[in-house]
């Protein structure tokens, strides 16, 4: 099953036979991507979506002389996708600043530790693939989190915690059904009332629900399993 923030490498044809919604200045970038055959990211779907199409996203980094980010829009065939993979594996990520290699080492050496798959998306994640300068000064690093149990999300909760008072740790937590949730406005929901609610993003919507419907999902989910 295809989720957002997953990478999808597409073949020659479907690369041919995409839609793309290209600035005219981003179209050289767009063919080196294809060129390096780079991965396109999982989006969330258009609304006019067809039948056996996926939308799909090229990030491309910021200009150099501005730092502007061009993003390329595109929908793609079902049967264009030829690999798919989930966010690159925190214990994967290359090339980040040296001053955040110790605390990442930390924040992935406790997430084994728990139990914790930590998956990377966004520009730490895109220059780790492409090798381009993605980061600035002020860039964030999103993460990806998929608990399997209460207990679980408020363990991935308390060291995300932790770890954000010395790395720039943004990002989302998903809950079963493909919803997620910004982690940290999930933490400061948790604090509160199990009736309040949170913005959730899914393949084809975005609502808002409550605390206590997507820790119910995480109990039957523990259940089943």
């Amino acid at each position: 099953m295809l989720a957002r923030h997953d990478l999808l490498w597409l073949s020659e044809q479907g690369w041919r036979e995409a839609v793309w919604t290209v600035p005219e200045e981003a179209a050289p970038a767009l063919l080196r991507w294809r060129a390096c055959g780079w991965p396109a990211v999982m989006r969330r779907a258009d609304a006019d979506l067809a039948p056996g199409q996926v939308s799909v996203g090229i990030p491309l980094p910021p200009r150099a002389e501005d730092g502007r980010k061009l993003r390329v829009a595109g929908r793609v065939a079902l049967d264009a996708i030829v690999r798919q993979a989930p966010p690159l594996p925190l214990a994967q990520l290359s090339g980040m600043p040296a001053h955040w290699h110790a605390p990442l080492a930390a924040l992935a050496q406790q997430a084994q530790t728990h139990g914790l798959a930590i998956g990377v998306f966004g520009s730490a994640a895109l220059q780790a693939i492409t090798g381009q300068a993605y980061l600035r000064a002020g860039s964030d690093i999103d993460l990806l989190l998929q608990p399997r149990s209460v207990t679980e999300l408020d363990t991935a909760l308390a060291l995300l915690r932790t770890h954000a008072r010395g790395l720039p740790l943004d990002g989302e937590i998903v809950f079963p059904g493909g919803r997620a949730v910004a982690w940290k406005e999930l933490s400061a929901a948790r604090e509160g009332s199990l009736a309040s609610r949170v913005l959730v993003k899914e393949l084809r919507r975005v609502a808002l629900v409550r605390i206590d419907e997507l820790l119910a999902s995480l109990e039957e989910q523990a259940c089943l399993n």
